[in-house]
């Protein structure tokens, strides 16, 4: 079996996905969680490190090809000069240690140099110490000699 690549409709990557696997192909849709600051707290979410493309797996000879244009979700199979492009194992395979190597790197962790970029600490380099709650950190500042704890808003600090 053979790795291959189609495009599905908008927003619709998880139906897909779905009714592919209720037809028993194999899936791929590689999701990362992705840390954004809306409205000033820390939101959790988790985006298709390919939006719009689902890797699927199938036998070249296998006569499900001609259902997967109609499945819900699916736009079309990637091809190029109307054959459905291969792809190799290894890229699937470094694909998904990327992914793993991602997941264990998580978000900014205790000691680790940050830049404050707002507020009245701004243009100041710290070490990030800890979350106070969904909108505030803790960080150490270099101050009089001396590194001080100060609370910052979450979206004040950047790696």
């Amino acid at each position: 079996m053979t790795w291959y690549v189609l495009q599905h409709k908008p927003n619709q990557g998880d139906r897909a996905v779905e009714h592919l696997q209720n037809q028993d192909v194999a899936c791929f849709y590689p999701k990362i969680e992705v840390e954004k600051i809306k409205n000033g707290k820390r939101a959790k979410k988790l985006e298709p490190l390919f939006p719009g493309y689902i890797f699927f797996k199938m036998d070249p000879s296998d006569p499900s090809w001609a259902k997967l244009r109609s499945t819900r979700g699916v736009l079309r199979v990637v091809a190029f000069s109307n054959k459905p492009s291969p792809i190799e194992d290894s890229v699937i395979t470094q694909i998904k240690r990327g992914m793993q190597a991602i997941a264990e790197q998580g978000g900014i962790k205790p000691g680790q140099p940050v830049n404050i970029e707002d507020g009245p600490f701004k243009g100041l380099n710290a070490i990030f110490q800890t979350y106070d709650g969904e909108t505030r950190a803790i960080v150490l500042i270099e101050f009089m000699q001396s590194q001080q704890r100060v609370r910052v808003p979450v979206s004040a600090i950047k790696r």
